[in-house]
């Protein structure tokens, strides 16, 4: 990059910097309790009692029972765990299972895998907004529903899904009730202690935590069937020998979050309104999802006319983006928009913006002025199309 292009972090959906706090935890767990917390040594307890209290920290933003923590490597491990673990385990009650068409990869490709394995999925179509209307979750559940499993917050247009709603629905029905809370842990309010939710997929690099790192909520009673085996840690659900310096930094990145989620929902949703108010006169734009209500840290637009690769490029050095991240090689339209009646067109136009705790006015004011100047540029090369 030269020297005369800063860069522009607006990509904080994909991934959220580490916060100082949280490294400064971790080295300090590296060189002083790095042992085993398997062990029954002193030295192993004392790294025992390490992943304890980030348990208790984690349950404490999420207002749970800290024995209902799972640590994993991650949401995708997490949503793999659960939704297999779950559909194998309650198999005998019926094998049809429920999600939605805008569901993030890592659950997407495991119903694709349920659906191999000889269960039957229902793909459930959003509102052309993006939310699931629960009487369509209602209408869809069937004596042999066993499953359902619905993203929070979803990671290419911030659609918020009612979760209350939704689960209580799964509730009268007796149905497993299983949410995708990669996008929502740590940046808005999740009560587990209220919300009928059975199992939630967590992850710590989406709250300034770091990579590699992630839990699976499990409440009281429910039941998993394994999908790894090794030795016998974490109730043989997830054995494997815990990263002690990782999960340290996901539990202070989780008492970081709980002090500070609602002043980050108040400066996100400054930023995302100057935004939106900024470019919302270009010609031919669309906003994907929802205008109001959903998660300010994202803002997700079409634009006619123009190709969302191109503008991509165009837009550097602002780090912004065209899809899910887990998605970005594929050159196929977004099928998050398409799921919510965008053409192809739209979808390949969309650019994801996503704003974090550092984000400043002056970079949404540089944003502005940069997609303006580039869907312009990128017109001008179109013969017969204007800005």
């Amino acid at each position: 990059m030269s020297a005369d292009k800063q860069l522009i972090y607006l990509d904080y959906a994909a991934t959220t910097p580490l916060d100082a706090r949280v490294a400064e935890r971790m080295r300090e767990v590296q060189d002083t309790a790095y042992f085993n917390p398997s062990s029954n040594h002193l030295a192993g307890r004392l790294s025992a009692q390490i992943v304890a209290h980030a348990a208790t920290q984690l349950a404490a933003l999420i207002k749970a029972d800290a024995a209902s923590i799972l640590w994993t490597s991650g949401a995708t491990e997490s949503n793999n765990l659960a939704i297999l673990g779950a559909a194998g385990q309650r198999q005998h009650r019926g094998k049809h299972l429920l999600t939605m068409r805008t569901e993030h990869k890592a659950v997407v490709d495991v119903f694709r895998t349920l659906e191999k394995r000889g269960f039957e999925v229902t793909w459930l179509d959003p509102d052309a907004d993006g939310r699931l209307p629960p009487e369509r979750l209602q209408a869809a559940i069937r004596d042999d529903t066993q499953l359902v499993s619905i993203m929070h917050i979803n990671n290419e247009t911030g659609v918020v899904q009612d979760i209350a709603g939704i689960g209580a629905i799964c509730r009268e029905h007796k149905v497993l009730f299983h949410v995708d809370g990669a996008q929502s842990v740590g940046k808005v309010s999740v009560d587990l202690s209220t919300l009928p939710v059975d199992l939630m997929s967590i992850t710590a690099h989406k709250f300034y935590g770091p990579k590699g790192i992630g839990a699976l909520y499990v409440a009281n009673g429910v039941a998993l069937e394994a999908q790894m085996f090794g030795g016998g840690q974490q109730r043989r659900l997830r054995p494997g020998t815990l990263p002690v310096d990782l999960i340290a930094g996901l539990g202070e990145a989780a008492t970081i979050a709980a002090a500070r989620y609602a002043g980050d929902l108040r400066h996100l949703s400054q930023l995302r309104q100057r935004l939106w108010d900024g470019i919302a006169e270009v010609a031919g734009i669309k906003l994907n999802g929802q205008e109001q209500g959903g998660y300010p840290g994202i803002l997700n637009v079409s634009v006619d006319d123009i190709e969302g690769e191109s503008l991509l490029l165009a837009l550097e050095p602002l780090c912004v983006a065209t899809g899910s991240a887990c998605n970005s090689q594929s050159k196929e339209p977004s099928y998050v928009l398409r799921a919510l009646g965008r053409s192809d067109k739209d979808a390949q136009s969309a650019i994801r913006f996503s704003m974090g705790r550092a984000t400043s006015n002056d970079e949404i004011d540089v944003a502005i002025e940069s997609y303006i100047t580039a869907v312009a540029a990128l017109r001008e090369l179109a013969p017969g199309i204007t800005a």
